[in-house]
């Protein structure tokens, strides 16, 4: 049974269902929760939020005396089924520390979800319909909870895009950038989420672009570029119809083409004159950009992105830029890198205490010109005498599908 409250009754063993009110000023990014603690409690009631929505088979009624849980002797439980109930009752649970190849599968189905709310998104601006933001909230919570238990797996994963999805993944990327960016850069939980959902909306004007530009297999005239510059404030309307977007969402749909020497558009904003949020925008968008499988080029390596990226002065946020390069290590996740011993391999995982020692699953012998046994080399073991001499190109050798070992299919 489902009950209207005020958040002056809200307490503790209460089921929400849902809170009434504008979907982007609810304090908390998932429309269904158990109030289990004070703190969720207490966040609830600071809130702008004046209703919402309870489900008494899920939790307790207003006004009821509260009923304490039996306990039940430890002795009484099988070892298994205690330890079941444990993890079930644990509210941090999907939070614990997960492994690299676990938490790469969790990211793909988080892109997959991704991918089909941006597209639903996109299909209701294009036929007029009232946009469904359902979920949204949600998804950009899971973004932060996989960042959480793996720091690498989904910004890793955010990378590998068929050229034909780019324009739906993109989106979905650059949340998850800017979800690890804001982590990062030591925001609040609030604001890390914010920033999630402004990479996540930041290129909703695409979809007020001629399908036929914004698909193009070429290169764009200067007459199509000029028609595609318009796509941030085509957005900023698109987000402004909808009501209570924040106002730092906003922004970062509007600026995330400025250039912090003011050579950017739509208002040629310079330096701290473009917001951090739009800064970071700025940076993350375009790293997705230069890496992603395109209609008209292959994606860059990762690491060589980041080389690149690194020579176009006034173009980023010089430290914020630094930051991001710590967070995805020089040697991001899939770069393709030689070792001292003359062998190639792919960066599978970084290690956190040194941005140069990452693990590398090597598979080639340059001396030999020829395949070698696939092998794990941690170059953070003390007893490990290889080391990383440089990038390399993938363009310049005959390997496919690199993902493939780091990557599960």
């Amino acid at each position: 049974m489902l009950k209207k409250i005020s958040t002056e009754q809200v307490r503790i063993g209460m089921y929400v269902e849902r809170f009434c009110g504008s979907w982007m000023q609810h304090p908390f990014w998932s429309s269904k929760l158990l109030i289990e603690d004070q703190q969720t409690l207490q966040r609830i009631r600071e809130s702008a939020v004046t209703e919402l929505v309870i489900d008494l088979a899920k939790g307790v009624d207003v006004n009821v005396e509260q009923v304490a849980e039996p306990v039940l002797p430890e002795a009484d439980l099988a070892p298994a089924a205690a330890a079941v109930q444990s993890s079930a009752l644990s509210p941090s649970n999907h939070l614990q520390a997960s492994s690299m190849a676990d938490e790469v599968l969790r990211a793909q189905q988080i892109f997959r979800r991704g991918k089909q709310a941006v597209k639903d998104m996109f299909s209701d601006v294009r036929l007029g319909n009232v946009v469904n933001t359902e979920g949204l909230g949600e998804l950009v919570g899971e973004m932060n909870n996989s960042l959480n238990r793996n720091p690498q797996a989904l910004i890793s994963v955010a990378r590998i895009k068929h050229k034909d999805e780019y324009t739906y993944l993109h989106s979905v990327a650059v949340a998850a950038l800017m979800v690890g960016m804001a982590r990062a850069s030591g925001m609040s939980e609030p604001e890390v989420l914010e920033a999630g959902m402004a990479g996540l909306l930041h290129d909703m004007g695409k979809a007020a672009m001629p399908e036929a530009i914004l698909n193009k297999p070429g290169k764009l005239t200067v007459e199509e570029f000029a028609i595609m510059q318009q796509h941030p404030v085509e957005g900023h309307k698109i987000l402004l119809e909808w009501g209570s977007v924040p106002a730092a969402v906003l922004d970062v749909c509007l600026h995330h083409h400025e250039k912090v020497d003011g050579s950017g558009y739509p208002q040629r904003l310079v330096g701290e004159g473009i917001s951090l949020l739009s800064r970071m925008g700025a940076v993350c968008d375009v790293y997705d950009a230069v890496t992603s499988n395109r209609p008209y080029k292959a994606g860059w390596d990762p690491s060589e992105s980041l080389s690149r990226m690194a020579t176009w002065k006034g173009h980023f946020d010089t430290e914020l830029f630094q930051r991001f390069v710590r967070m995805l290590g020089i040697y991001p996740v899939g770069s393709l890198v030689k070792l001292q011993s003359e062998r190639l391999g792919v960066v599978v995982e970084q290690n956190s205490g040194s941005l140069l020692t990452p693990k590398v699953r090597v598979f080639y012998s340059v001396k030999l010109k020829q395949r070698v046994p696939v092998s794990l080399v941690d170059l953070a073991n003390a007893d490990e005498k290889d080391r990383i001499v440089g990038r390399e190109n993938p363009e310049d050798w005959p390997f496919k599908n690199l993902e493939a070992l780091w990557m599960p299919s």
